[in-house]
């Protein structure tokens, strides 16, 4: 069984990490800090409310209340039984000596990706507004220009006012900076693995990468 915590600036590719290592272990659970915040809020959990309180207020939720998700989230069969791949958690060094105290984690895997290759992954991406498959203007363009590969829509490559190289660099900055205690920690603790993820590496990589 193993617990895992993936990390990553935007772009990294963590979604298709993800999907290669439960490729390699179906029943290991993937716990997402979004999908968590979802799950309470939409059931109106204690927990839910309280986040909500915060969230209604325009404050970040405090560390106490998100530890206190991931730990009931933790508790649950799957994970217990499973194993986890933990993406978005933990965001502070404080969450990382909490989550310590709930569970034993294997590996904290972080994945590096040029800069150049991240805006190119970012900026460049599209969507088929009727049936949201993904393109990339610079690696995945549709076979015929303008025309879904997937159900023959008109596409047509646009990006939102907001999706610009400054906010983007802004962005990986404010990554590099959350992430440098969170690794050294784990680094300190021998449990670091750096993973170059510029392209996508085959299962048997994977499996030599999680020790299976």
């Amino acid at each position: 069984m193993k617990r895992i915590i993936l990390f990553g600036p935007p772009g990294a590719g963590k979604g298709t990490f993800s999907s290669q290592i439960k490729e390699v272990l179906p029943n290991i659970a993937h716990i997402s800090t979004g999908d968590i915040f979802r799950e309470n809020l939409k059931n109106e959990t204690p927990l839910g409310l309280k986040a909500k309180g915060y969230m209604d207020k325009g404050e970040l939720v405090p560390d106490d209340v998100v530890n206190d998700m991931m730990r009931d989230r933790l508790n649950k069969e799957d994970a217990k039984n499973n194993g986890f791949i933990l993406d978005g958690f933990p965001r502070t060094l404080n969450q990382a000596k909490t989550l310590n105290k709930i569970t034993d984690i294997n590996f904290l895997l972080v994945l590096e990706v040029p800069e150049d290759i991240i805006i190119k992954r970012i900026l460049g991406r599209y969507s088929c507004p009727n049936c949201g498959e993904i393109y990339n203007k610079y690696f995945m363009k549709p076979k015929k220009e303008g025309v879904c590969d997937k159900c023959n829509s008109s596409i047509k490559f646009e990006q939102r006012s907001d999706d610009n190289e400054e906010t983007l660099k802004n962005r990986l900055n404010v990554y590099k900076e959350n992430a440098k205690p969170i690794i050294s920690h784990y680094k300190d603790k021998g449990k670091l693995k750096v993973i170059n993820y510029e392209n996508k590496l085959s299962l048997k990589e994977i499996k030599k990468i999680l020790e299976l």
